[in-house]
């Protein structure tokens, strides 16, 4: 049998469909390209923006060309189930909540998850899902609910799997990695699971995907010594602006972000530093816009990330008003590009 596997988004997905991947092939399935005339064609969708969604249509209406039975999940299908099945050619559409029964309904059995494989040499290692923050333009965590870890000796024994494959690098991973622990026993942290990695691996590189300014705390901090933690944050910034973070509801100011990252490059040497920047939010006038060009340009970014504000179903901002003409925000958009650049 031949599955085509095609993931959009995070890397959470990335690392659920590479899980998806690994069990079928150990099941002695081939995983294929669209071009091979698959029986079967899995798509894991994304919805973080409207060009998500809409890159998750064309490739969907993609597969359903190759005559495959198509099986969609992921944050788009989620949330928007009515527009998949308005595709025509659709086979099932399964919830992110039970994404790897998806295996089962291929192999016709019950499959132990496979660990062992990735098609990238960073192994994204998904330790938490879901996000109990309320940002006002995000529809993630209506698509992926509230936050949920994975025990950490389960995670310790799929990095020790990923590191006898011969991997040396993880990335762990999550949709909020930072609020790791919490819905577990309450002695359970991130700092704690990393720490746990280190003692029971020898893989040589460990990376964290994004975090939160206000979660990188001493004690991580502190972790950032270890030779084996890839000294690299990423962490979002959105604006520049504090009237536009408390439209956004993030929970910190400019200032305290500065604060922030002035005191990580001091603490923790030759440092990579990234960020995520929303251009066009309403309300975004330029003298808000003007202050996220001051503040990336006083702090020492490796990196930036950048996005246009994209209005999403159910949350709050969608309904917001005052969004600056698409004319403005591409320019403001290609400002922060050369920045990045």
């Amino acid at each position: 049998m031949k599955v085509a596997l095609l993931t959009l988004g995070c890397r959470v997905n990335q690392s659920e469909s590479s899980v998806l991947e690994a069990t079928l092939k150990d099941s002695g399935i081939n995983i294929v390209e669209l071009k091979d005339n698959p029986d079967y064609c899995i798509i894991n969708t994304c919805t973080v923006t409207s060009k998500s969604d809409y890159n998750s249509r064309q490739l969907i209406r993609r597969a359903v060309s190759t005559g495959a039975k198509v099986i969609v999940t992921g944050c788009y299908a989620q949330l928007k189930p009515d527009e998949v099945k308005s595709i025509p050619g659709i086979s099932e559409i399964i919830d992110t909540d039970h994404k790897y029964e998806i295996i089962n309904k291929i192999t016709d059995e019950n499959r132990e998850l496979s660990f062992g494989y990735y098609s990238r040499s960073r192994p994204y290692l998904k330790v938490q899902d879901g996000c109990n923050f309320n940002c006002s333009y995000c529809s993630v965590p209506l698509a992926r609910g509230r936050s949920r870890s994975v025990d950490s000796e389960e995670i310790i024994r799929r990095a020790q799997i990923i590191e006898s494959s011969g991997y040396n690098e993880i990335v762990m991973t999550g949709i909020h990695l930072g609020s790791y622990g919490f819905d577990l026993d309450g002695k359970t942290n991130l700092n704690n699971l990393i720490r746990g990695v280190l003692k029971e691996t020898r893989i040589i590189r460990i990376r964290l995907s994004s975090l939160e300014i206000n979660e990188v705390n001493d004690e991580l901090i502190e972790l950032f010594q270890e030779t084996r933690i890839c000294k690299h944050l990423h962490l979002p910034l959105q604006s520049g602006s504090n009237h536009i973070l408390k439209l956004m509801r993030r929970n910190y100011s400019a200032e305290k972000y500065k604060k922030q990252i002035d005191n990580i490059t001091r603490k923790i040497d030759n440092i990579s530093i990234g960020a995520d920047v929303i251009v066009g939010f309403p309300g975004e006038d330029e003298k808000e816009f003007s202050e996220t060009l001051e503040l990336i340009e006083s702090i020492p970014l490796s990196y930036l990330h950048v996005f246009p504000f994209s209005k999403r179903p159910g949350t709050e901002a969608y309904m917001m008003k005052e969004k600056p003409p698409r004319r403005v925000v591409k320019e403001r958009v290609d400002r922060i590009i050369e920045i990045n650049k």
